[in-house]
């Protein structure tokens, strides 16, 4: 009973001591303590079971195909080495059969047993001679390893041997997968972490209440706050006030449990803002919302890339230009886009021209030159900007001022073209119209200098390199302007398009009629086949242009001069063909217009003299060059001097003195004739206020008025002012027209010439007999005397008629109440004369010829002198 007792006993305290060992092998599980100590604690555990036992734990690798870990206290160190990696598989030592079985793998003596094959000598080498080996299994069934029991002899397992190795065996499962779950959920963690720490979005979380609990970097960044500063801050300081209704009741919602996603914009720290893609999740533990998360992504640049496009979008939509995008990947570069302008101008819907090619809109008139080039550019992958006649879809024509551009992706590779087409037909037909005006008569609708100059300077070259003959017809109306002056312009309009239409009619095919202006039409004959052709032209326009027109109740006759030039050889310039029928028109109308003139040399000499007489005479007005000299006025009763009539003379500085029948003409067809006559009046007024302040008396001068000087609206004005600067008194001064002056604007002229006869002026009409003046004309003018013409007096002897003119006018004068004045008198019969039949003034060369003013001083000296105010014959009756 003794011996019982104690055995009981010592079972028990065994049993307590096994307990122990496996509670503290359970605590150091529990603790999470390192497996490896775990795994030797159980080692331990089991040796202090059985005499002799050398444990050992042998763990799989992740993919179960070899036991590559091996744990154990009292195994030597090479035998470890030696059977670490042992594979799984039948054969493979006790460990490596037992996990490939799954089973016990039971080896008595390892020296016999075939299972050892392949470590047996290491077995031996070590002085193992028994294994008994139990696989590991986790409670999912996966095989996580082995545990052995080694004994340095041979021997087999009873029952308690067998339940311990199996008890170690679930100890070391429990270790194991209690290590593997806490790595597990550490690796999650750490998962969890890096997910939260380095997304790239802003992550958080938010209590119940709103408050950010957490917040990664990414959400310290886009929101401007510090990780320290945003936990505990309330997301609704992040909102803006308009925002805050709305995002609050999302919030609820997700506390409810439920997720989210939406958009909002939040306000940045440093005062701006960021717009987000946001995305709410409930946290929750145990069927519980604790809070919730939320991932927020940066959309800021990608919300205004969006609006921009949008905005772009709708700018393209609402542009007047039409803007289509093609497929440049796609064989043949389909259309894939074209907005509402397109559709306008094309007349194509865009169901109609999307996946067709942009040569639909082309057509028989469109430019091959610029559809090359176009085509050019899209092989080149390079933009353009052309212009091509296009076509609508119901076939009308229309200009397109087309820029197409290549879209390129982040490679660089060309994608697409876009392409903006502008309508410019309006522009077109606009440019069109200018064109034409800028090249033709508004008027008559006929060619301008300008192109007829064109055509001159191409058909010139032409006949010449051909032999052919050319000439040039310059076509000046006669008489046109008193239409325009008496019926108005819109008559004289109508003539020009009538004379206009009847030179039309009159050319052939290949002629060019243009219009220079004012009345001057211009004819170019390129393919002329004899000079006689031209001429016979000529005779056949002047008699077209002669035929009577009817506008409205008006019927008139006109005539025309025509100037011809032909091709010649030493011509410079085409240009001068012009030129030289214009010399020519003028000769023609010198001959008495209605007529024609062909250029010659001779002609372009005379021109040209009368061009350089034109510059000297401009340099002699400019320089004032002028002499004044003065021929007496003598009292036919006792030849004592009454004035003078003030002449100009020019001393050219190559020729000498110039007679004035020489260049006072060529002055009067130029204009210069008026800063001549201003200069020569003003000269004259100083002349005879310096003999008066000299003591020579007071004479009264006479100066010749040219008609483009009276008829100048600032005629009088000029006059009082020369008269007021030079201090000639009005009543010294005698002013000399000719009668084509008084009966051209009749009213006018008889106006001016009361105004200076109450001014003081005396008014004397020049060269009388010459110009078929109406007797009963002459009666209402206010004028004091007349003035013989020269051609009656010298003849007047002689000749019984002219003698019969001049007793004529004397006594027709005298009747009239006027001073007669006779010029021109050489010879003292004629003298004799004129004072037998009542003359009252001699001049001429008997009496004296003009002088220069030294020289009339020397004259007046000579002679005594008649002062104003005495009885003088030369005051004329006051009519």
């Amino acid at each position: 009973m003794v011996n019982l007792g104690r055995r009981r006993s010592l079972a028990l305290v065994s049993a307590q001591r096994h307990l122990r060992a496996q509670q503290r092998v359970q605590t150091l599980i529990a603790r999470d303590q390192p497996l490896s100590d775990t795994l030797r604690a159980i080692c331990r555990l089991v040796e202090s079971q059985a005499n002799g036992a050398i444990s050992s734990i042998m763990l799989c690798d992740d993919e179960q195909k070899t036991l590559d870990r091996i744990y154990s206290v009292n195994l030597p160190e090479r035998y470890l080495a030696a059977v670490r990696g042992v594979p799984i598989g039948p054969g493979m030592g006790a460990c490596g059969h037992a996990a490939y079985v799954r089973d016990f793998a039971i080896c008595v003596d390892i020296a016999r047993d075939p299972r050892w094959r392949g470590y047996r000598d290491v077995a031996e080498e070590h002085r193992l001679r028994a294994c008994w080996s139990y696989p590991v299994i986790a409670s999912d069934g996966r095989v996580l390893g082995t545990f052995a029991t080694y004994y340095r002899q041979p021997r087999e397992p009873s029952r308690s041997d067998r339940r311990h190795v199996i008890e170690a065996a679930e100890l070391v499962s429990l270790a194991v997968e209690r290590e593997r779950n806490r790595r597990a959920l550490l690796e999650n963690e750490q998962r969890y972490r890096s997910l939260f720490t380095y997304h790239p979005d802003a992550v958080f979380s938010l209590d119940l209440e709103g408050y950010f609990v957490t917040a990664n970097a990414a959400c310290s960044g886009i929101t401007g706050y510090t990780l320290e500063e945003l936990q505990g801050l309330h997301f609704a300081e992040l909102i803006e006030p308009a925002e805050r209704e709305r995002i609050e009741a999302l919030f609820r919602k997700t506390s409810q449990g439920e997720a989210f996603r939406h958009s909002l914009t939040i306000k940045r720290r440093d005062g701006g803002s960021a717009y987000l893609d946001l995305t709410h999740l409930p946290i929750v533990i145990n069927d519980k919302v604790m809070g919730l998360y939320g991932i927020a992504k940066d959309m800021t640049e990608r919300h205004r890339w969006e609006t921009e496009l949008r905005i772009l979008q709708r700018s393209v939509e609402a542009s007047i230009n039409g803007i289509i995008i093609a497929d440049a990947q796609v064989p043949d570069m389909p259309i894939i886009y074209a907005n509402e302008a397109f559709e306008r101008i094309t007349g194509y819907r865009r169901s109609e021209i999307l996946g067709r090619n942009c040569r639909v809109l082309q057509g028989s008139e469109s430019d091959p030159t610029a559809i090359a080039r176009l085509r050019q550019a899209i092989t080149e992958r390079r933009e353009i900007n052309v212009t091509l006649c296009n076509y609508r879809k119901d076939g009308t024509p229309f200009w397109n001022n087309l820029y197409l551009a290549p879209v390129r992706d982040g490679e660089g590779r060309v994608t697409h073209f876009v392409g903006v087409q502008h309508d410019i037909s309006e522009r077109k037909a606009y440019e069109a119209k200018l064109s034409f005006h800028a090249s033709h008569d508004a008027l008559t609708g006929l060619a301008n200098r300008s192109l007829f100059e064109s055509h001159l300077l191409r058909e010139v070259p032409l006949a010449q390199r051909h032999g052919r003959q050319l000439a040039v017809l310059f076509v000046d109306l006669d008489d046109f302007k008193p239409i325009n002056d008496s019926l108005g312009h819109e008559v004289g309009d109508q003539v020009l398009i009538q004379v206009s239409q009847r030179l039309a009619d009159e050319l052939a095919p290949g002629d060019t009629l243009a219009r220079f202006g004012g009345d001057e039409f211009v004819i170019l004959l390129p393919k002329l086949h004899q000079e006689e052709a031209a001429v016979r032209l000529a005779e056949r326009l002047l008699t077209c242009i002669g035929r009577p027109y009817r506008v409205e109740e008006h019927e008139f006759y006109i005539g025309a001069s025509v100037g011809i030039a032909f091709l010649h050889d030493g011509l410079h310039n085409p240009v001068e063909l012009i030129q030289q029928a214009d010399m020519a028109m003028y000769r023609a109308k010198q001959r008495g217009r209605n007529a024609w003139e062909c250029f010659t040399d001779e002609l372009n000499d005379e021109v040209s003299a009368r061009m350089a007489l034109r510059n000297d005479l401009q340099e002699a007005i400019e320089a004032g060059s002028f002499e004044l000299h003065y021929q007496p006025l003598l009292d036919a009763g006792d030849e004592s001097v009454l004035g003078f009539e003030a002449l100009v003379r020019w001393k050219h500085p190559v020729r000498g003195y110039l007679s004035p029948g020489t260049f006072i003409p060529l002055a009067e067809d130029t204009g210069q004739i008026g800063p001549i006559s201003e200069w020569v009046l003003r000269q004259a007024c100083r002349d005879m206020c310096r003999l008066s302040a000299e003591g020579y008396g007071q004479f009264r001068v006479s100066v010749n008025l040219s008609p483009l000087q009276f008829r100048r609206a600032n005629f009088l004005a000029n006059l009082q002012q020369v008269l007021r600067e030079t201090g000639l008194s009005p009543q010294a001064l005698e002013l000399e027209l000719t009668e084509g002056v008084l009966m051209t604007e009749t009213a006018t002229a008889v106006a001016t010439l009361h105004r200076l006869r109450e001014m003081g002026v005396e008014v004397s009409i020049d060269d009388f007999g010459t110009g078929f003046s109406s007797l009963s004309y002459l009666k209402q003018l206010p004028i004091g005397k007349i003035k013989i013409d020269r051609s009656f007096i010298r003849d007047v002897t002689t000749h019984r008629h002219d003698g019969a003119i001049v007793q004529g006018i004397i006594s027709m004068a005298h009747h009239l109440g006027l001073t007669v004045v006779a010029e021109g008198i050489e010879e003292p019969q004629q003298r004799d004369f004129l004072a037998a039949h009542g003359c009252d003034v001699f001049q001429g060369f008997l009496f004296a010829r003009p002088m220069p003013l030294d020289r009339l001083r020397r004259y007046l000296n000579e002679r005594r002198p008649r002062r104003i105010g005495a009885k003088d014959p030369l005051a004329s009756a006051d009519k």
